[in-house]
């Protein structure tokens, strides 16, 4: 026969051990989370910034730099205006095609993750700041391009800007725009006509030369990297300098009317479509 302390007992045993069974179920579980948060923890997964600066690094800074800012054999894809203001899609499609006919590669490959890192990284290097305008008169400006300035002489295709100096408006700012007029630096221009062993010609300024290849860039801003062994002749011109002294023959406001009309051109459709500014 059971005795009411015996049921007790046995009541007792049976709680406690229930309650242990719980804590060991609990321990358990906590362990278990603990281990799947440490594993997760001694593999992470890179930063986004982090990751879009070595896929950058390791497909696109051999030929933009570093910073982006333009190398040996390719334009600057940070401060043209081109790429600031390119969308992230068309961006990405130019990444993925390349463009054969200037030599930059395509990069289809990329995983996702990748392809968003990058375009990050290329946002991150080119900011979000605006662009400062020019406070004079545009329309007075191509007066003075075309006339007392004389910049059409050396500057222009037919009634419009060429791309030498339109490229340089869009890459720099509108204080670096009124330095180079005022206080121009550098030498004279060199151009180029190179004939390539297969029987095409090329022409254009020079850019870019090193022992092995020559870039040109012909008056409607196309790139053209040549390699020396494939050429058969090239014959060079010396143009003429920059005037030093537009500082005296304009005024202050007549240089503003001047850059805000190089500007103003710079950035209009027709003068190089997206593409072509793009080349190399």
């Amino acid at each position: 026969m059971i005795t009411k302390a015996a049921v007790t007992k046995i009541g007792l045993a049976l709680i406690f051990s229930c309650a242990i069974g719980f804590s060991v179920i609990a321990f358990a579980a906590i362990g278990t989370a603990l281990g799947q948060n440490s594993n997760e923890q001694s593999t992470p997964s890179p930063q986004p910034e982090l990751r879009g600066r070595r896929v950058f690094e390791a497909k696109c800074a051999t030929c933009h730099g570093l910073d982006g800012l333009g190398g040996e054999h390719a334009p600057d894809i940070v401060r043209r205006l081109a790429m600031r203001t390119i969308s992230d899609e068309a961006l990405l499609d130019l990444i993925h095609e390349g463009i054969t006919e200037a030599g930059m590669p395509g990069f289809p490959n990329l995983s996702s993750e990748n392809d968003r890192a990058l375009i990050g990284y290329v946002r991150f290097l080119q900011g979000t700041s605006a662009r400062e305008s020019a406070p004079g008169d545009p329309v007075r400006g191509r007066d003075l391009f075309f006339g007392k300035a004389s910049c059409s002489a050396c500057h222009s295709r037919g009634q419009i800007i060429a791309e030498d100096i339109a490229g340089f408006a869009r890459d720099h700012e509108t204080s670096e725009i009124r330095d180079a007029i005022v206080r121009p630096t550098g030498g004279p221009p060199e151009t180029a006509i190179a004939a390539a062993r297969d029987g095409r010609q090329f022409s254009g300024m020079i850019r870019n030369e090193d022992n092995t290849s020559l870039q040109l860039q012909d008056g409607d801003g196309r790139f053209y990297l040549l390699m020396k062994s494939s050429l058969a002749s090239v014959q060079r011109k010396t143009g003429e300098p920059m005037p030093g002294d537009y500082g005296h023959r304009l005024s202050n406001s007549e240089i503003d009317d001047l850059v805000a009309y190089i500007q103003r051109e710079a950035h209009a459709p027709h003068v190089s479509s997206s593409q072509s500014v793009l080349q190399h």
